[in-house]
């Protein structure tokens, strides 16, 4: 079975601005052909007046545009979740289905945290926590899972109990920042001996260098997955691809890859004339059929610069 990630799917000032169904529509294939494909929602859906950074709040309808292009599961263990306090996080959490990294109620973030999924007959479970958010939560519910080692202990005796397979998604790290810090390799080293069998990353808003821990592979950050960001190396990103191999009869699941395929998010004027993030190794030699083929130029050379900073290939 295959599973896709990506990274932060973000819903700044501007993109409310433009049809959000299309956004995702390239990335449409590589999601929707995965078994199991999973995003980080960094956004909340708290209702209107919908709003961008420093407070996201998404329409509902963003949801479903997520969803449509083949996404299955959320990732809500991030900076931005309590962005609308504990009502927001509360009525966001009401329109997702599946989800992981908080609970309305205790029974919910039991439930969900880890997160197990069954597909093929493999089951894979999630766990999925934050640094921190930028507002706290003025109750214990609805929790948002955090850095904190015993909590994540307990998860993690959970999931390696339950499931074939542990894929742990931190939201961590420096932003802005190519190369991982002293506290996510750490963080990575004590996951590993938790029995994480991958970790996949996310926060720093630029794709980070990647590594095997005794085996195991960490892609410290994939980056955005969609945004208005327009810094330097921020609409470069990463969709990491973990194919599984488990055999009947046998105790043991292999894992072939990762394979990471870099994308860019085009902003408006750019590829099409809205936000579009793309398959960078799909658009290689189309130069003339970008509105603005400069962008096409700085897209090569933010690939070329990350992937020397980083060393992925």
């Amino acid at each position: 079975m295959s599973i896709c990630i990506i990274g932060d799917v973000m819903m700044h000032a501007r993109q409310l601005q433009f049809d959000h169904s299309h956004f995702l529509d390239d990335l449409r294939p590589l999601l929707s052909e995965a078994d199991l494909s999973i995003a980080n929602a960094e956004f909340t859906l708290a209702g209107p007046p919908y709003t961008g950074y420093p407070a996201f709040s998404a329409p509902d309808g963003y949801l479903s545009s997520i969803l449509d292009a083949g996404v299955d599961v959320l990732l809500t263990a991030n900076n931005h979740i309590l962005d609308k306090g504990s009502k927001g996080l509360e009525r966001t959490l009401k329109q997702y289905d599946a989800f992981t990294g908080s609970g309305l109620d205790e029974e919910q973030y039991f439930r969900n945290n880890p997160l197990l999924v069954t597909v093929k007959g493999i089951r894979i479970a999630l766990v999925n926590f934050t640094y921190g958010t930028n507002l706290g939560a003025t109750e214990e519910y609805p929790k948002v899972s955090r850095m904190n080692r015993e909590e994540i202990a307990r998860q993690m005796k959970r999931a390696r109990n339950m499931a074939d397979f542990v894929i742990v998604l931190p939201h961590w790290g420096e932003e802005y920042v190519l190369r991982h810090n002293r506290e996510q390799q750490e963080w990575a080293e004590w996951l590993v001996g938790q029995g994480a069998d991958a970790i996949i990353g996310a926060h720093p808003h630029v794709v980070q260098d990647t590594t095997f821990i005794k085996g195991v592979p960490v892609v410290y950050s994939l980056g955005n997955a969609v945004s208005n960001m327009s810094a330097v190396n921020t609409r470069l990103e990463l969709a990491a691809v973990l194919t599984l191999i488990h055999r009947k009869g046998s105790k043991e699941t292999v894992l072939r890859g990762p394979e990471l395929k870099f994308l860019w998010c085009s902003l408006p004027g750019k590829k099409t004339d809205s936000f579009r993030t793309v398959v960078v190794e799909e658009q290689i030699g189309k130069r003339a059929d970008w509105i603005d083929p400069s962008d096409y130029d700085n897209m090569m050379q933010t690939l070329e610069r990350v992937k020397k900073t980083t060393g992925i290939e």
